[in-house]
Formats: structure tokens, C-alpha cells, sequence
């Protein structure tokens, strides 16, 4: 499998990937004339033809028999154009000593704090791929290398929003409890109209002073900062990649917001450039995360590989993947977090 820069031949996969995802990934919207856009976008970006607060990097997954299973995406900057809006997770105090009474309410602030930053989105993976892990690390971890690779099209903080709690009938419990009583809409009709580039009737509408926890509902205040179910294994590879959760939550879903300093993510930061060699890398070789160095033909996936003087010893199939030669240079990361350069 490798991960390559989306084209506009994706797109009927797309447009399929994106009609089952259901409520929650906004910057995936199901519509077709959205998607061509964004396709046509990402095309721009890959070329060097956007400024970085335009910059869409979409990537597509591509098995080896060229079927698209699965897409992950980074915007280069959030909020330069329009708005960006988190809650931040604040805490008021109050307190009467004749009374005895010392209350800390959490509070939600309306905050535009991570305007600027580069956000790492839309990651997206077919059910039939999810099964060993593999897939999805590749597919996820693979942005990292190309701003290992390509810094200065990138903020010095990435963040990501990750998919909030909501179940099998798009009903979530933090937009029940907040949003609806603001927006007079369905979630699911509220997270589409963000996903297609609709964002000003947050503004207008979002209470702009400090909004007490205590007054939602149990179950709202038990979701704050929780991811969906199946967010749960991007949750865990973004935190072994140093990305933390500081405060700040979705206005709609509630679902955290995790950041890391950019040269502080583990895959940009250990990752090194060696010459490529092709042989046998052995059979207790660990798996590393290659890039062949390019931008707009940019090619990345895994396979076992073995550092050496310099170089870096793969298999011929993970080779050609690359569409390299022995001698070319590329930008090599382990893929797991706990084994690193031996």
C-alpha cells in the first residue's frame, strides 16, 4: 500500500467513502460539488499553487491493485480566512467564607486560540482495512513525514479535532444539551453545514459570554473532552506521536482537540534522510515509514527495513511502491513509536 496525493480520478471513491462515514468528520461532507472542489484544491496545494491558509494537503491510501481505501488530509493553517472556533475549557471560582461555600464551576469559553495552526483532518479508513493496524497507521502517520519533509509549508503547532461523541442515530449528547437550544437544528444538519464551508452562522448565533458546565446535562458534561468509539485508535497513535489534549473541545460534539508542537511530533522529529539500498532488509526487521522526498508526487507506506552506514536496506516491492532506484535519497521514520532507530 502507499500514500500518494489525491487525484481528480479519485473521486467517485471519495464520494463513496464519504456517504458512509455518517455524522461527525465535517471536513468530509458528503456532496459532490464540495468534494470536486476540494479535490481541485488539494491538486493546487500539491503543486505549490496556494498560500498556506488556502493549503489543502488531501492523501489518498491506494492498495497495490489501485483501489483508493481510505484518505487523510492537513489544512495548512486554520482561521486565516474565516473564523475558527473551539470552546476552552475554563474554571470559575466562587466562594463566601460567612457562608462556608467554596464552588469551581468549569466553564466553556468561545475562543479562536488555534487560529493559525497546521490541522491534521479527515482521516477516513474502509472497514474491510481496519483489521490489523497497519493500514491506518500508514494512512495517519504518513502526513507527519511530509512535513518532516516539507516544514515550511506548515504552522509551528499541529492540532487535531477529533470526533466527538455521538451515536448510531447521529444524536449527540453535547450538542443536545448546548447547541440545539442556539441553532434550532439537527446536529447532523449543524455538522454538515461546517463541513461544506458554512461557518458564519456560528458567529452569528453562539453565545459569546462563559457558558457554566453545570447547567447541561449529566450525560453532555460526561462527554466533554471524550472521543467516538471509532476515533479511538487515531487517539491513541496521535498521543504516541506527542499530541496532547490542553483544554479545548469541539462547539458541537464536544470532542477534544489534541496539539503538539510541529518539530516536537516524534515521526518529524526522529525521522532522517538515508540513501536508498535494495536487498534483503531480514526477516526480524521492524517496519519503518518511507517517503521517496517528493511533493507532488509524493509516495509513502511501510515496510520492513533496515538502516545501515547511511542507507536504507529494503525489498524490492517496497521499492518500486516508491517508484525509486537503489541510490535515491528518502525520508525514513519506524513506524512505532517505542522501537526507534536501531
Amino acid at each position: 500500500m502507499i500514500v500518494r496525493p489525491v487525484r481528480s480520478t479519485d473521486l467517485p471513491a471519495l464520494i463513496a467513502m464519504a456517504r458512509s462515514t455518517g455524522a461527525g468528520l465535517t471536513s468530509l461532507p458528503a456532496s459532490e460539488d464540495r468534494l470536486a472542489q476540494r479535490v481541485a484544491w488539494a491538486e493546487k496545494s500539491f503543486h505549490g499553487e496556494a498560500e498556506r491558509a488556502d493549503a489543502d494537503y488531501l492523501f489518498v491510501l491506494e492498495t497495490d491493485a489501485g483501489e483508493v481505501v481510505g484518505i487523510s488530509a492537513m489544512n495548512g493553517a486554520v482561521g486565516l480566512r474565516e473564523p475558527w472556533y473551539n470552546f476552552r475549557v475554563g474554571l470559575t471560582v466562587s466562594a463566601s467564607r460567612a457562608l462556608g461555600i467554596h464552588r469551581q464551576n468549569p466553564t466553556l469559553f468561545l475562543a479562536n486560540d488555534l487560529t493559525g495552526n497546521t490541522e491534521v483532518c479527515s482521516l477516513f479508513l474502509d472497514a474491510n482495512y481496519r483489521h490489523s493496524g497497519l493500514s491506518g497507521r500508514l494512512l495517519s502517520k504518513a502526513r507527519f513525514l511530509f512535513i518532516a519533509e516539507f516544514p515550511e509549508l506548515f504552522g509551528d503547532k499541529v492540532i487535531a479535532e477529533m470526533r466527538g461523541i455521538s451515536d448510531d442515530n447521529a444524536r449527540a449528547p453535547f450538542w443536545e444539551s448546548l447547541g440545539r437550544h442556539f441553532f434550532k437544528m439537527e446536529f447532523s444538519q449543524a455538522d454538515y453545514l461546517t463541513g461544506v464551508g458554512n461557518k458564519a452562522f456560528i458567529a452569528e448565533l453562539m453565545p459569546k459570554f462563559p457558558l457554566y458546565t453545570c447547567f447541561l446535562s449529566e450525560e453532555a458534561r460526561a462527554v466533554i473532552g471524550r472521543v467516538h468509539r471509532d476515533t479511538e485508535p487515531a487517539l491513541t497513535m496521535l498521543r504516541a506521536e506527542g499530541f496532547t489534549y490542553q483544554g479545548y473541545i469541539d462547539i458541537f460534539d464536544g470532542g477534544p482537540a489534541l496539539e503538539c508542537e510541529t518539530r516536537s511530533i516524534r515521526a518529524v522529529r526522529d525521522s532522517q534522510t538515508l540513501v536508498l539500498a535494495i536487498g534483503t532488509p531480514g526477516e526480524e526487521a521492524p517496519q519503518f515509514l518511507i517517503h521517496n522526498r517528493k511533493r507532488e508526487d509524493c509516495r509513502i507506506t511501510v515496510g520492513k527495513a533496515r538502516p545501515a552506514s547511511g542507507t536504507l536496506v529494503v525489498d524490492a516491492a517496497t521499492a518500486k511502491r516508491l517508484r525509486l532506484s537503489a541510490g535515491a535519497q528518502v525520508r525514513a521514520v519506524p513506524l512505532s513509536a517505542q522501537l526507534g532507530w536501531r
